[in-house]
């Protein structure tokens, strides 16, 4: 068994050789369909990681009006830490507040000046509230704006999260529906220039398929090195679609590093490159395993 497939092996890389420009040609758009899966996958892992980020930074923030009182406001906090959905509550007062204000704002002269001239605290005091889970936040503002307190509210912030939360998903679902468009369209390409590509290897050895059926050769055996010639077509392709991935990642990271926790993309990209590498030799070893079934299928007849 073990000699049968090292034959075949050994068979589908002369194949492969013999076949010159073709197997160049074929190789060469299965890449650019890899890249793009790749591309897309890492994308996605990317986005993915950005969005964990915004939504770890999300909160509820609930702002009373400036004549609630701090005791109203505690046990308005102690209404909604009975919330289960709720893993912490911040009250924020009005002197908190201006403190964080003035500290973001040090290098801004002109909205210091501003703050001067009111000659006043004009922030509000209010809750900051973090979820158990991301998809918690809608619930616990829509509870905000039915509690008891409502009518103390001045307003809720978390409005505007959750557009730019809707924003990214509705991004990050586009791109990756483009990209899969594109690497559908490669893929279909790279099927057509392969299937071509085993019939020519097949018409090529007609007479030698002649002879292994007349000394009794199996079927399996005549089949075998047409398929491992389309595996092979797809794990070269999914080794130089990855590696030009890798240095792509390498050229932007210098631009685009911020966008990920870890601070570095390229790194970001190595702790999942064989994940990235492992889809794409499935990926192209199934449109060579296909090209090459489909090209026996109609042209070996055995």
């Amino acid at each position: 068994m073990f000699l049968i497939i090292g034959r075949t092996i050994k068979e589908s890389f002369i194949n492969f050789w013999r076949n010159g420009w073709l197997s160049v040609a074929a190789v060469s758009v299965l890449v650019l369909s890899l890249f793009v899966v790749g591309a897309v996958f890492t994308m996605g892992m990317v986005a993915d990681n950005v969005l964990k980020n915004v939504e770890g930074k999300v909160n509820v923030s609930v702002y009373f009006k400036s004549d609630v009182s701090e005791e109203k406001i505690s046990q308005s906090k102690n209404d909604l830490e009975s919330f289960k959905e709720i893993s912490s509550i911040e009250y924020v007062s009005k002197d908190k507040a201006l403190e964080i204000f003035k500290k973001d704002n040090a290098d801004e002269p002109v909205i210091m000046q501003s703050l001067e001239e009111i000659g006043e605290n004009p922030l509000l005091a209010s809750l900051v509230i973090k979820a158990n889970n991301p998809s918690q936040y809608q619930s616990i503002s829509d509870y905000v704006s039915n509690a008891s307190f409502k009518d103390d509210v001045s307003r809720i912030n978390y409005g505007k999260n959750k557009d730019l939360i809707n924003r990214l998903n509705g991004i990050i679902f586009q791109s990756k529906k483009i990209g899969l468009v594109v690497a559908g369209i490669f893929g279909a390409v790279s099927i057509l220039i392969i299937f071509n590509t085993i019939r020519i290897t097949i018409y090529t050895h007609k007479q030698e398929i002649e002879v292994m059926r007349l000394v009794g050769a199996s079927n399996m055996f005549i089949r075998l090195p047409f398929i491992f010639e389309g595996i092979l077509y797809g794990v070269i392709a999914s080794l130089i679609a990855s590696l030009i991935l890798m240095v792509a990642i390498k050229f932007i990271n210098v631009y685009a590093s911020s966008v990920v926790s870890s601070g570095n993309l390229f790194t970001f990209y190595l702790s999942h490159a064989p994940y990235v590498l492992g889809l794409q030799i499935a990926i192209g070893a199934f449109l060579g395993i296909t090209s090459s079934w489909i090209a026996m299928q109609k042209y070996l007849k055995i």
